[in-house]
């Protein structure tokens, strides 16, 4: 499992960073273009992708990994 990848407020926009980072692994102007980008590479490392708001607190989850609570159905 990689990663869990943060869509966090950015100065120039949006950032995407892997948990741990200092550095993002990519800026975009919008919380969409990151939440997308994020997205392919939480799904290509199987980690979790978290989406933060604008005051920095978590407003979304997604897994992309193996979820310990998978949904029945």
């Amino acid at each position: 499992m990689g990663k869990n990848q943060h869509v966090v407020p950015h100065p120039e926009g949006w950032a995407i960073k892997g948990e741990g980072n200092l550095k993002a692994t990519k800026i975009t102007s919008t919380q969409q273009q990151a939440i997308d980008y994020a997205r392919q590479v939480a799904t290509n490392q199987n980690s979790e992708l978290l989406i933060h708001g604008k005051d920095g607190k978590i407003r979304a989850k997604d897994s992309h990994g193996n979820d310990p609570y998978p949904p029945k159905g």
